[in-house]
């Protein structure tokens, strides 16, 4: 069955993790995505670690399925004309420069626009294309650090902590996969593209909404609270006689009934404890007293106890335990892709449900330059001469099935095998 975005084809400029994150949702959903790299290099992720099998990059598989690799050399005048071809025949183009690189191999917007108008084109980068930082490189841990997200994560009186997965790059590339289904759905309408200007930073600011709403509103600056929320109280990791559980109280109804769970009914007259909010005032008197009484059991108990009296509670699971979760593999979460080479590979699916359209997680990330004869020959038509001739400038390179070719680029340990 044909996904929601069938017939939609995405020219994806993208590298490392701000950008091919999107492109891949776009796969996932359908969309036929043609990632362009640099001939003979790659994805710079192509290189890092840790490698299945015979060089492959786990972290290029996990970001980079449901899509074709071509290689163009984009500073060649051939390889320019190339990429405006593919992209007449394109309906979204997607890249993450820092601003200025492709206006400076003439391939920007203003140029993308005149060979289609009705091109939809999406540009991630750390700052935006405008604004006095709009030229600098940026990571995950800059906009992080930046955004203010460090700033309220991690223990009280201790230091900023990176959050434990890369919000910079991940928020940013579902603002752009919103971005660009929105831009879609209003070409419907007008017929006309547009751009996309997405920055990192931004989109690490709009997902903090409940810390600027509470600054906004009081003027006080957000301070790192440790596992706890601000507003309620009980709401946080409690260590057990075991290991740890999450406890969340919201409500008039949980509060009575958490208070017996702990065999502290006394608490239910305290006129000052009567809310989340109240609670949270008296923090520092409560926390003690419920921490106490959660080192009395396991984990596995007070998950029986509270889960029947309908109170939101969860264990705290290390990566091992989420994939052998009962919920997580009923649901499918983790999947399994083919890849010819290193047999089925572990992934994880997308959380994208849809009844009549499902989105399909089975076409593994692409060997380097896999797809470049394919796509030359089909949406460009070009002859076999004119693709060995490319080749023989190196504006193109062939396929190689075993990935180290390229990770010798970045890791200089090791020489490529023979053909």
């Amino acid at each position: 069955m044909a996904g929601p975005l069938s017939g939609i084809r995405v020219l994806d400029l993208t590298r490392a993790l701000a950008g091919p994150f999107a492109t891949m949702i776009l796969g996932d959903l359908g969309a036929e995505v043609i990632k362009v790299e640099r001939a003979g290099e790659g994805d710079n992720t192509r290189g890092v670690g840790p490698f299945l099998g015979d060089g492959y990059s786990s972290y290029y598989l996990s970001v980079n399925r449901s899509k074709r690799s071509v290689t163009l050399n984009l500073a060649a005048p051939e390889g320019k004309e190339l990429l405006l071809k593919l992209a007449k025949s394109s309906d979204v183009l997607v890249e993450n420069f820092v601003p200025g690189t492709m206006a400076k191999f003439g391939l920007d917007y203003p140029v993308i626009q005149t060979h289609n108008p009705a091109i939809i084109y999406a540009a991630v980068s750390g700052f935006g294309q405008s604004g006095p930082y709009a030229t600098r490189p940026a990571l995950d841990i800059v906009v992080q650090g930046m955004g203010g997200i460090k700033s309220n994560t991690g223990e009280p009186g201790g230091g900023p902590v990176r959050v434990g997965a890369s919000v910079g790059d991940i928020a940013a590339s579902l603002y752009c996969a919103i971005g660009i289904l929105a831009a879609l759905q209003e070409r419907v309408v007008s017929g006309k593209g547009q751009m996309l200007d997405v920055s990192m930073l931004e989109s690490q600011i709009a997902i903090q909404e409940n810390p600027f709403a509470r600054y906004f509103a009081t003027g006080e600056v957000p301070e790192r609270l440790g596992t706890r929320h601000p507003l309620n109280t009980p709401f946080q990791a409690f260590e057990t006689k075991d290991d740890w559980i999450v406890v969340g109280i919201t409500g008039p109804e949980a509060w009575p009934l958490f208070c017996a769970a702990i065999e502290r009914v006394d608490l239910l007259n305290d006129e000052r404890l009567t809310s989340g909010w109240l609670r949270s005032q008296r923090r520092a008197e409560l926390e003690p007293i419920i921490a106490k009484a959660m080192r009395l059991k396991t984990t596995a108990e007070w998950l029986a106890e509270l889960i029947a009296l309908d109170i939101p509670c969860g264990p705290v699971n290390t990566l091992d335990k989420v994939v052998d979760d009962p919920q997580v593999v009923a649901r499918g979460a983790i999947t399994e892709i083919p890849h010819p080479v290193l047999g089925n590979i572990k992934a994880i699916n997308t959380p994208i449900r849809l009844s009549r359209t499902p989105a399909i997680v089975d076409q593994p990330a692409p060997d380097l330059g896999q797809h470049t004869d394919e796509v030359l020959k089909d949406l460009l038509e070009l002859s076999e001469q004119a693709i060995t001739e490319l080749r023989e400038k190196e504006i193109i390179k062939s396929r190689d099935s075993r990935a180290y070719r390229y990770t010798r680029f970045y890791l200089g340990k090791r020489s490529p095998p023979s053909p």
